[in-house]
């Protein structure tokens, strides 16, 4: 059997947009948080996961099991580009994932990208390739990224996510076209909340 990628699941953010509740915690109408609900998602194709939380966070309180694989991020206040950094260096160093082609990063508020995507992208997992999903002609969410660029990915800082390391390596870089708007839809706001729940109720 060929080496599993693992999938990394960014909750270490401040949420300022959201408030002064922890979206984390906001209810879907499935019933589950919006991380728990992300987490559930990833874990059906992903057998393999982390979860990326702050320092101070009690990963039961946010809705997680007790036995979920946290990775912690001291400088989540730096913003996205130091919990990617932080992240990744502990990917890096782990040795139970010495073998691990590829990492999948997912936002923890995408509760509602299809499995088949992740599936598409998990299939196409390799040390030098960084695959995206497309839909309606635009890019989105999660990205996979080959352990080769995963050093480059530790070295990030400040608010920049990872655009500048695709971008540096578009000959590496391939977008998958799939049939799932989830793949934009992220919840920021509390209107990006509501909207959620007037889907579930069509």
């Amino acid at each position: 059997m060929r080496p599993e990628p693992v999938a990394v699941i960014l909750a270490a953010g401040a949420s300022r947009r959201f408030g002064a509740t922890d979206k984390r915690l906001a209810r879907l109408p499935s019933g589950r948080t919006l991380l728990a609900a992300t987490l559930a998602t990833a874990s059906v194709v992903f057998p393999r996961l982390r979860v990326v939380l702050r320092e101070d966070d009690d990963p039961v309180a946010l809705g997680l099991a007790p036995d979920t694989p946290i990775l912690r991020a001291p400088r989540a206040a730096d913003g996205l580009g130091a919990s990617l950094a932080d992240a990744f260096a502990s990917l890096a160093a782990d040795p139970a994932l010495a073998e691990a082609p590829a990492a999948a990063v997912l936002l923890g508020d995408m509760p509602n990208i299809a499995p088949a995507t992740l599936v598409s992208l998990s299939d196409r997992a390799a040390p030098g390739r960084i695959v995206r999903p497309r839909h309606a002609g635009r890019p989105g969410h999660p990205v996979l990224f080959g352990r080769d660029f995963w050093a480059e990915l530790a070295a990030l800082d400040g608010d920049e996510g990872a655009r500048r390391v695709i971008a540096h390596h578009r000959d590496c870089s391939h977008e998958i076209g799939v049939d799932d708007p989830g793949i934009h839809l992220d919840v920021d706001a509390p209107d990006d909340l509501a909207a959620l729940w007037h889907e579930g109720d069509d």
